[in-house]
């Protein structure tokens, strides 16, 4: 009855089950954010992957060469605004302008996906730049990255694994770019490309000891450390032969019983049956009185870009495993959408099994193929003839 006899406005401010005003749009993005963080940072890292998978082109796509500069730029923005900021009070984003405060509620997850476009870019590249062994190698490091980055060890180191992350890209960048600007590869272009990318991280610690030297002994520890353990590891990969040779990349190599060149083109011969879709050529060679092994491959290498690889053949031996039997210098130019053609032919052999693997001139492969040759009696055949 005392209720009954309360004016409307305290009869709604004394009620126990009022329902509050529904927060504002920008509350609500907040309190969504915060509750699923590590769930929008997954989505946007793997949006970074699918986003460069549908982009990718040439390595030496000035578009292509471009983004990563941009990418590259904009996280070590942010990162570094996360440094200065460490210590301060928060911001107040209800103040800020609408696209500043925008900017700063998506920061993080703006990196992660931009992390992601890099090294999805970068997967692809080494992948593409050695066969399936020296590639997975390196792959598996790229993914045990991308999933430390998401586990809650590695979130709790912050910024240092960060700029670790930045450090890797940095040098899986100047890595591939250097030596399309020299035109060559090799431990000498290797070493420079390294220096190339010691120097903007290097550049920002050295930055803030002149401009803010109390901050300095925490950009040591955040950024140079960091760095320097990433270059430490490029270093290391490269000298146990884990990193492929980016830029150049072998995307076709097969086996065949001729290989004539003609104006339009390579003529490729084989007898592989259609079911054996898998096989690139004779990858089955069966070998009559007087045949050559013709071994055939298109290598991919930068416009501009002359250098000069090697074809060793292998043969398995029962007792030693795989024997060198032959190498074969090839001198290589860039520039051609399909890649530098070019093959080697054997007329002294043996039954068993073989391999040919083509390598650069310090030993990294760039591909291999494997094959099985046995003698046959001299029989009428019909080869089937491929254009190249």
């Amino acid at each position: 009855m005392i209720l009954a006899a309360m004016p409307p406005d305290e009869r709604t401010m004394t009620q126990p089950d009022a329902i509050p005003a529904a927060p504002a749009g920008i509350d609500r993005f907040k309190g969504y954010y915060a509750r699923n963080e590590r769930r929008i940072a997954v989505v946007a890292f793997v949006a970074g992957f699918l986003f460069d998978i549908l982009t990718f082109g040439r390595v030496d796509s000035w578009l292509a060469i471009g983004q990563q500069v941009l990418y590259l730029a904009v996280i070590a923005t942010a990162l570094t605004q996360m440094f200065l900021e460490q210590g301060r009070p928060p911001l107040e984003l209800e103040r800020l302008p609408a696209a500043k405060r925008r900017y700063y509620q998506g920061r993080t997850a703006l990196v992660h996906f931009l992390f992601g476009g890099l090294l999805n870019l970068y997967t692809i590249y080494f992948f593409k730049s050695s066969s399936l062994l020296v590639s997975f190698s390196f792959l598996a490091i790229l993914v045990l990255v991308l999933v430390a980055n998401e586990t809650r060890r590695f979130k709790s180191l912050g910024l240092p694994f960060k700029f670790a992350l930045l450090a890797l890209c940095v040098l899986s960048f100047v890595a591939h770019v250097v030596p399309i600007f020299v035109g060559s590869i090799g431990v000498a272009v290797f070493l420079f490309s390294m220096l190339v990318g010691a120097l903007p991280l290097a550049g920002l610690g050295w930055g803030i000891r002149a401009f803010a030297p109390a901050l300095f002994p925490r950009a040591r520890r955040q950024i140079l450390v960091p760095a320097g353990a990433v270059l430490l590891g490029f270093l290391t990969l490269y000298l146990v032969r884990v990193i492929p040779p980016v830029p150049l990349s072998i995307p076709f190599i097969g086996v065949y019983h001729a290989v004539e060149r003609t104006d339009e083109g390579y003529r490729l011969s084989h007898e592989r049956p259609l079911w054996r879709f898998w096989h690139n050529g004779d990858q089955d060679f069966r070998a009559q009185p007087g045949d050559r092994v013709y071994v055939f491959f298109r290598i991919f290498s930068p416009t501009r870009f002359s250098d000069q690889v090697l074809m060793r053949w292998y043969r398995k031996d029962s007792g030693r495993g795989w024997s060198l039997t032959d190498s074969i210098p090839i001198n290589i130019v860039g520039g051609r959408e399909q890649g530098f053609r070019g093959y080697g032919v054997k007329t002294n052999y043996e039954p068993g099994e073989w391999q040919v693997q083509v390598e650069t001139t310090d030993g990294r492969e760039i591909g291999r193929v494997y094959f099985r040759l046995e003698n046959a009696p001299e029989v009428p055949r019909t080869f089937v003839v491929e254009l190249q």
